[in-house]
């Protein structure tokens, strides 16, 4: 019986080039790794004792939406254009035949959305001072939309394209305009006026967890909605009016 070799494809010029430096990477990180010798001192101290200007007693909340409001602005953005990457490849449409729902689906939707919305709110409120955010309470409105998508409810397919792009940049958007708003009266850019703190942070995680969850349940959906208006176009008349027999 006549053996058969497996042929594995050989690689190009581009992936071995590529492959070294994830190499070379490597082995730099694990060099830097072993030259950090005993504990390192962290920030736990300098948080504790700005934690009262932070304007939440969340420190964790403090850190993310005050002393490093930047990592967390860029975060959002990484979101978007993970959206904007996702819608730009394909399109995402319902099906033609609407599929019949189980009662038992049925219950347990309507039983689970409207507590799953609630809990996020929960998780956004208290975000302020013990653990809980924007992005937790984004994380269940995600998977509270992903229990809708599964379900092919039929209000859905009725649901405007043009609030979902809205919902979607809702955060981004505050969270820029906080930043605007900071820089005008303070001159620092997410630095925030004294006694206006807490609601601007509780205002920008009520807006990120909305879009969050938007975001998550799009990216599950796999592309971009259909869109509202579809222009029909017509065969252009290359006939002459004026062409004789």
């Amino acid at each position: 019986m006549r053996r058969t070799r497996n042929r594995h494809k050989r690689l190009d010029g581009f992936q071995r080039l590529f492959l070294l430096l994830v190499i070379c990477l490597t082995a730099l990180l694990g060099a830097i790794l072993c030259t950090i010798h005993g504990p390192t001192p962290g920030l736990a101290d300098a948080v504790a004792q700005f934690q009262e200007q932070s304007g939440v007693e969340s420190p964790v909340t403090a850190v993310l939406l005050n002393f490093r409001g930047y990592d967390t602005l860029l975060e959002v953005m990484v979101l978007l254009l993970a959206v904007i990457g996702a819608w730009s490849l394909t399109e995402a449409p319902f099906p033609d035949q609407i599929t019949e729902i189980s009662p038992v689906q049925m219950g347990a939707v309507r039983l689970l959305a409207p507590v799953m919305c609630l809990v996020a709110a929960y998780l956004v409120w208290q975000g302020s001072h013990l653990a809980g955010g924007a992005f937790q309470g984004g994380a269940i409105l995600g998977a509270a939309g992903v229990l809708l998508l599964v379900s092919e409810l039929p209000w859905l397919r009725s649901t405007p394209v043009f609030s979902l792009r809205i919902g979607l940049v809702l955060g981004p958007l505050v969270f820029v305009g906080t930043a605007l708003f900071c820089l005008f009266f303070t001159g620092d850019l997410l630095g925030y006026p004294e006694g206006t703190a807490g609601w601007l942070i509780l205002l920008i995680e009520t807006a990120c967890a909305l879009s969050i969850g938007l975001t998550l349940a799009s990216l599950f959906a796999g592309g971009r909605p259909e869109d509202e208006v579809v222009l029909e176009h017509k065969p252009v008349d290359q006939s002459f009016n004026g062409e004789r027999s």
